[in-house]
């Protein structure tokens, strides 16, 4: 009796189905990732004359990385690991990069869908208007921010096993980005802090995003935030594709 093996297209659509399922089935942690950097762009509506539609349109879809990367990658990659999804995963004819790039499209996906979202409260609600772009270059810094955060959600799924360690890091971690990172950027927890900040995760996506929303203020300190950025990206998925175990054993 011959045995039909999948081409690995043919697994990696059917990967990418069932992971779309998922995210139907989990509409609501999906709208809560989305809801929050929403709520914010919505809330600092006063500020934008002051501060500008490029900090408060940055800062949104900020938040809004740091959202889908620590909360939504990381805590789906522990809880699934720990349901032994993985484990039945790796014993189907599918190699096990497909298995992680059917995750990561889909966390593309609500990239893409964040930053559409973001632009369109920015214009019809905030009256912020890009050039167009200003909209192209944004997306792809968008990526490359994600990526910051992907990485970091891989690498604390690489460091702790239990999901529910796991859920109370990547909320902690998250917090403390939000507060020290918004707070520290204005300088209202000294000049040092504010210094460290811009060579922070936070700080690198932030001002990556605030000046691809601008293009014409382009400058050497963006450049290195790009650097910075890609040198987050790199190590931290490094170190934790290394560290990542597919079962809690």
């Amino acid at each position: 009796m011959s045995v039909s093996i999948p081409k690995t297209t043919t697994a990696l659509m059917a990967l990418l189905k069932a992971d779309f399922a998922v995210l139907r089935a989990n509409r609501r942690s999906a709208i809560l990732a989305l809801l929050v950097p929403v709520i914010i762009l919505i809330s600092w509506k006063p500020l934008i004359p002051k501060l500008g539609g490029a900090y408060a349109l940055s800062s949104a879809i900020t938040f809004g990385l740091m959202a889908i990367g620590l909360m939504g990658y990381s805590i789906t990659v522990a809880r699934d690991r720990d349901k032994g999804i993985f484990q039945r995963l790796r014993v189907a004819p599918v190699p096990t990069w497909a298995i992680m790039a059917s995750r990561l499209a889909i966390q593309l996906f609500m990239i893409i869908l964040l930053t559409l979202l973001i632009f369109i409260i920015g214009k019809t609600y905030d009256g912020v208007t890009l050039t167009f772009g200003g909209y192209v270059i944004t997306f792809f810094v968008a990526f490359l921010g994600g990526a910051v955060y992907l990485s970091l959600g891989q690498l604390i799924v690489g460091l702790i096993k239990n999901p529910e360690t796991v859920n109370a890091t990547t909320r902690m971690v998250y917090f403390i980005f939000i507060m020290v990172g918004m707070f520290g950027e204005l300088g209202t927890l000294g000049e040092h802090v504010k210094t460290y900040i811009h060579y922070s995760p936070y700080g690198a996506v932030k001002m990556m995003l605030a000046t691809s929303m601008t293009p014409q203020t382009w400058s050497s300190a963006t450049s290195t935030a790009v650097l910075i950025s890609i040198g987050y990206a790199i190590l931290f998925a490094g170190i934790g594709i290394r560290l990542f175990k597919w079962n809690t054993k």
